[in-house]
């Protein structure tokens, strides 16, 4: 079976499971079955996050932004065009290309062949509303611009999701393959650059800037050329060829760009009088759960704990701008 292939079955076998065991369609499990706690605590956080997300965008709707709204459902839509291909590139006759990549471990809902979680679904709408709401309620994209404001946007994407980013393989919440050198590496601690980069800020960023510029229904069809955003900005690296250390260079640097822009443009911002809900509350609660499952981890860290806790400050700035903001009540 395809879907389990060997280095499919040596992954899921670490993460303590059989992908030859699992059901093509949805597959169910109690909470306390699952390999440790952190993992429905992470589903109830990410899954709340984006129905909250989606009630704050239908109330921005009703008062006349229909952008978050549009944003939430193309996230979905981005979803649906990134994910099935990086489970399954055979299906889509990219596995010489990108090869078996990763899997994620077993949670409460699950679907095909349980590579893809339901709090997975929910990620997308969350981390990119998230990061939207924060930066819109800084004021940066009505004083600045949408392409100012979707490079705060990457900044945010960035700082909020590696903290998430840099935990989960310890926890268990998936793993990489170690053997695909070409998309995993280079790494950083346990995390491919690629994704670091590539996934986690430009191609949100490229979504978000798509959304705000595209009129009416078009916005929806934002999550379509969104990835391409990432074959351009990952262009540079590729000229390194099978060169790690070259590549790593590459992407430390655009890295480091998202950084100087997205700090200044964060500590430059004005703010606006309209702060959320949504933006004073779910980031907050998002962070401060990540701190739990940090403080929780035993063992050797495997991972880049300076540039996850780079991260953990970088958002901590994000929100200590965001809370000088005047609230109206």
């Amino acid at each position: 079976m395809t879907e389990c292939g060997p280095e499919a079955e040596a992954v899921t076998r670490g993460l303590g499971f059989d992908c030859h065991d699992v059901s093509p369609v949805v597959s169910m499990r109690p909470p306390w079955e699952l390999a440790n706690w952190t993992l429905p605590l992470l589903e109830l956080l990410v899954i709340a996050g984006a129905v909250f997300a989606l009630v704050h965008a239908i109330r921005r709707r009703r008062a006349g932004d229909p952008t978050n709204l549009a944003l939430w459902w193309t996230s979905l839509v981005y979803l649906f065009v990134i994910e099935p291909p990086l489970y399954f590139p055979e299906w889509f006759g990219l596995d010489d290309i990108y090869g078996f990549i990763f899997a994620h471990n077993q949670f409460t809902v699950q679907f095909m062949w349980d590579r893809l979680p339901l709090y997975i679904i929910a990620f997308y709408p969350m981390i990119s509303q998230l990061a939207y709401e924060v930066v819109r309620s800084l004021g940066i994209f009505a004083q600045r611009g949408a392409l100012a404001g979707s490079v705060a946007v990457a900044f945010v994407c960035q700082v909020f999701y590696e903290v998430f980013d840099h935990i989960g393989p310890q926890l268990k919440w998936w793993a990489w393959n170690p053997a695909n050198a070409m998309v995993n590496q280079p790494m950083m601690g346990s995390v491919p650059m690629k994704s670091a980069l590539l996934f986690a800020s430009v191609s949100l960023g490229a979504m978000t800037y798509l959304v705000v510029r595209l009129p009416g229904r078009w916005r929806l069809a934002a999550g379509l050329p969104a990835p391409l955003s990432m074959v351009i900005a990952g262009s540079p690296a590729s000229l390194f060829g099978t060169d790690v250390t070259g590549q790593a260079w590459v992407l430390g640097a655009e890295l480091a760009l998202i950084w100087v822009a997205g700090v200044w443009l964060i500590v430059t911002a004005q703010g606006l009088p309209d702060v959320s809900a949504f933006a004073r509350i779910y980031p907050a609660c998002y962070l401060g759960v990540m701190a739990v499952f940090w403080v929780t981890v035993s063992g050797v860290p495997i991972t880049s704990v300076v540039y996850a806790l780079t991260c953990f400050a970088g958002a901590g700035l994000v929100l200590a701008r965001l809370y000088r903001v005047r609230v109206l009540v």
